[in-house]
């Protein structure tokens, strides 16, 4: 048998089945009205953001990245827990304006903006954060055709990255970011435009779970904003310091110590050079903030056997869990955590692999885990997917369609 991930703290069972914020998951598909789902907890990213203050050094905001879950039920209810929202395309943009999310608390960033992404990002009066030389141009080009001083912060793409990370958004050759010897060109340009400059957004890394890493890439980016205020000969109104945080998925994963990181930053804090004193500053945090309050529930219709291997056939799969299908940047595939939600708890009883419904042999949710019997009509879930599962997914792939997403 091949190991599961460890299943998130917060999930209890009543009656041998997974409860989720005290309701069994058949109440849950039953209310829904049919499986495949994504059931997302309250209490749990409230819960999540509240040991984040706690950890965190008290000047450091919380900022919320979109791109983990933009479901808008979710948006309207992590609004007033977090300081300020991270999106990355204008239709995100159009989300948070509906969740009532005010244009001060947003930012902008990724690479490839369009020009009516941009004019809509700045008579929003969201910041932008640049990415290349030719997009500071655009921007500055569409203020001035606008008659609108644009904000505008520049993304760094940092000499180094965030060691162990699950995927490098920074040091080396990246669509991500300006290369450090380019930043003082941008800057110069800013500051002769008259726009308003935000500062500095660096993006290191993300999906790590060793404190001892983050720390070294938070410092190192502290060091990094100071050395190019400093040549600017300015000092730096704002900076990003990224995310990073992961969450544990696979078998061998542990909890990051963020109680560790929040007091490494709040020593960095207390010892910051002139340039960055009255600097504010925030991380953005998508998967670690809802992550592991999402639980994907889905409907064993079928099970067989073949040559000797059980498998058990759900009506969900990898176009609404791509990632837990091992296909969302995965070099070898490991099993998340998944269990069979209506025998929660039970002993194992045999090795079998959960598979969706599409016509692909990718499409595996588990790979010959130990599992208690399951039979047809028995809900399997699988956890830690409150972030990067139903928005990040092929919903459309072999016409199946979206899953049924609900807020708890």
């Amino acid at each position: 048998m091949k190991p599961l991930g460890p299943i998130p703290e917060g999930f209890d069972a009543r009656d041998g089945e997974l409860t989720i914020a005290g309701r069994s998951a058949s109440e849950l598909a039953a209310a829904a009205g049919d499986t495949p789902l994504f059931v997302y907890s309250r209490d749990l990213i409230a819960a999540r953001v509240a040991r984040l203050r706690t950890a965190m050094p008290a000047r450091l905001s919380i900022h919320y990245a979109v791109k983990a879950n933009p479901y808008p039920p979710l948006l309207e209810f992590i609004r007033d827990l977090v300081d300020g929202f991270d999106i990355a395309s204008a239709g995100e943009l159009g989300f948070v304006e509906q969740a009532g999310v005010a244009w001060d608390r947003i930012s902008f960033a990724g690479p490839g903006k369009r020009e009516w992404e941009l004019e809509m990002a700045i008579r929003s009066g969201v910041a932008i954060n640049l990415e290349s030389l030719a997009e500071a141009r655009r921007a500055l080009a569409t203020g001035d055709a606008l008659g609108t001083a644009p904000r505008l912060a520049v993304r760094v793409n940092p000499d180094f990255d965030l060691r162990g990370s699950g995927m490098k958004m920074g040091g080396g050759a990246k669509p991500f970011g300006i290369d450090i010897e380019k930043v003082p060109e941008v800057l110069d340009l800013i500051f002769q435009s008259g726009a308003e400059w935000r500062g500095f957004h660096i993006f290191a890394g993300s999906q790590a779970l060793d404190a001892a890493a983050v720390i070294e890439a938070q410092a190192k980016t502290l060091a990094l904003a100071a050395r190019l205020a400093e040549a600017a000969g300015r000092a730096l109104p704002a900076c990003n310091l990224g995310g990073g945080f992961g969450v544990p998925y696979f078998p061998g994963d542990e909890e990051l110590d963020v109680e560790a990181v929040g007091e490494a930053l709040g020593g960095a804090f207390a010892a910051l050079p002139d340039s960055l004193r009255e600097t504010e500053f925030c991380i953005e945090l998508g998967r670690w903030l809802v992550g592991p309050a999402g639980v994907y529930l889905t409907r064993i219709v079928d099970r067989k056997e073949s040559h000797g291997e059980v498998f058990l056939i759900t009506d969900g799969g990898l176009h609404h869990q791509l990632a837990a299908s091992g296909n969302f940047g995965t070099v070898v595939r490991r099993n998340y955590p998944v269990a069979i939600a209506t025998r929660f708890g039970a002993p194992v009883e045999e090795a079998a692999s959960v598979v969706g419904c599409l016509c692909t042999p990718l499409d595996r949710l588990a790979d010959k885990a130990g599992f208690p019997r399951a039979e047809v009509g028995d809900l399997v879930a699988v956890f830690q997917a409150g972030a990067y599962g139903a928005s990040a997914s092929p919903a459309q792939f072999l016409g199946h369609g979206p899953a049924r997403e609900m807020l708890i």
